[in-house]
């Protein structure tokens, strides 16, 4: 246990990971009684020392990690895991009032997407702490055309920011449908461009599959070539 403890101290929430989260208090004592004095004396100190607080996504993500897989977990004990800032993101063009963001047919591709069939790699587990949407008009339909296009906010796109957005992962709700307009952070300095806070972040897992849609009320006014970019941002456990 003292070996693994070593291995987890740039974490908090440690107990969530050793499995020690809603341990009955006699289970525990038992544990601690069977060791020597000292190796007792280091598992209590290390179990009552949280360190420095985390920020940011890492630290919503260190409040999920009893909802973390078992091998996940493991992995992340042992270091075979760690946790790291993430966007995950996906373009796709506006041809319809109806867009979906990840598709079962997607392939990762430097510039339009960085996950393969709407799916989170194996032992991969992504904490959602927020997400971008944003909007651009390429110069044609070429894909270099389109990666290379101006991302803006949706201020310029009015069809776009009247329209609404849901997210779902594994056929539940992470954000049910909202309007577009939470994406308008121009003239918000705190904030990002085209970025929306979750006041309730939520876990996805790996191979489980991820629905963003966007949904139009009308094409009026959306040039041709028009594309949007939307992303995930949070934290994800990686080698």
């Amino acid at each position: 246990m003292l070996g693994l403890l070593e291995g987890i101290e740039e974490y908090n929430n440690q107990g969530a990971l050793l499995g020690l989260e809603g341990v009955d208090d006699g289970e525990l004592l038992g544990a601690l009684r069977k060791m020597n004095p000292i190796n007792r004396l280091r598992m209590v100190s290390k179990l009552s020392n949280t360190g420095s607080a985390s920020k940011g996504s890492r630290a919503e993500m260190e409040k999920f990690f009893g909802e973390l897989p078992v091998n996940i977990k493991e992995a992340l004990v042992k270091g075979e895991l760690r946790l790291a800032d993430s966007i995950i993101y996906s373009i796709k063009p506006v041809t319809s009032k109806t867009i979906k963001l990840f598709e079962t047919q997607d392939d990762k591709e430097i510039g339009l997407r960085n996950i393969s069939n709407s799916k989170l790699p194996k032992n991969q587990a992504f904490l959602v702490s927020g997400i971008i949407l944003l909007a651009g008009t390429a110069a044609d339909a070429s894909k270099d055309k389109v990666i290379a296009t101006s991302y803006k906010g949706l201020e310029d796109f009015p069809a776009i920011a009247n329209g609404e957005f849901n997210l779902k992962s594994n056929k539940k709700q992470i954000v049910p449908e909202t309007s577009n307009t939470v994406f308008k952070t121009g003239n918000n300095h705190y904030l990002p461009l085209g970025y929306y806070k979750l006041a309730n972040p939520r876990l996805i897992h790996d191979d489980v599959l991820i629905e963003m849609t966007v949904e139009l009320g009308t094409m009026d006014g959306i040039p041709q070539n028009t594309y949007i970019y939307a992303a995930m941002h949070g934290t994800i456990t990686t080698p």
